[in-house]
């Protein structure tokens, strides 16, 4: 059976643990057997984009160890994917360990495009008809080249209406410590992706990354407002597991 890993992210560890689940349920739904290393923490971004790249490294080399075997390691995040990927053979240029983490970066995958252009996945749609709509994550889009992967599963799923946003591709607000450091500009562009996912008629809004949902998810609580948000990971799983 093949092997990979899965890398579940600080934030679906913290906030979307059953996103993590559904991940490693859909590859195992795959056929695949699922390693998953016990020590795993932050991937070092946020240190990485605030130009701290020494503490960041420290945590890159960190979980770089935890994944030694030659097996994919797969992740239910485009922005910690894009970081992995493309940012840690930066980070580590001319360092000792630049050609193992060139190694390890090449091994790196998000989830949904590892389902599609991998695996080349199959789903069969047991859930009841709704309206869902897509966020795409700047980090995932722009960094990592997630673009048609989510969607066509979600096409794979017959009772599941796609309504696309007016504003797909504008930033949701979060941008990781942008969101803390510029609160009234963050709010507003949340407030701007909340109204657009209202306007769709959707009931859920569906996103590959946390850090976007949790930001979209507290502007709809704030202002009442019946949409609801979902990692896409658990999305899948819902509509295609046997109950």
């Amino acid at each position: 059976m093949r092997e990979v890993y899965f890398y579940a992210t600080c934030l679906v560890d913290l906030f979307f643990p059953d996103a993590g689940m559904a991940g490693i349920e859909l590859l195992e739904a795959a056929g695949l057997r699922v390693v998953f290393p016990q020590g795993q923490t932050c991937c070092g971004q946020p240190a990485y984009n605030c130009g701290y790249w020494e503490e960041a490294r420290a945590v890159a080399r960190t979980q770089v160890a935890l994944f030694p075997k030659d097996i994919p390691v797969i992740l239910p995040s485009g922005s910690c994917a894009g970081m992995m990927k493309n940012h840690y053979p930066e980070l580590f240029h001319g360092q000792p360990e630049e050609a193992q983490v060139r190694s390890f970066s090449s091994r790196v995958f998000e989830l949904t495009q590892f389902l599609v252009n991998e695996l080349d996945v199959k789903l069969t749609d047991l859930g009841e008809p709704v309206k869902v709509t897509w966020h795409s994550s700047c980090h995932a889009v722009r960094d990592l080249g997630l673009v048609g992967e989510p969607k066509q599963l979600i096409g794979q799923l017959a009772n599941v209406e796609l309504a696309p946003l007016t504003r797909e591709h504008e930033c949701c607000g979060f941008g990781g410590t942008f969101s803390v450091r510029q609160p009234e500009i963050s709010s507003a562009m949340s407030c701007d992706k909340a109204a657009d996912a209202e306007a769709t008629g959707a009931s859920i809004v569906l996103s590959t990354d946390g850090g976007c949902l949790l930001n979209v998810n507290g502007t709809l609580k704030a202002s009442q407002s019946p949409l609801r948000v979902q990692h896409i990971a658990e999305f899948l799983w819902e509509r295609t597991r046997a109950r």
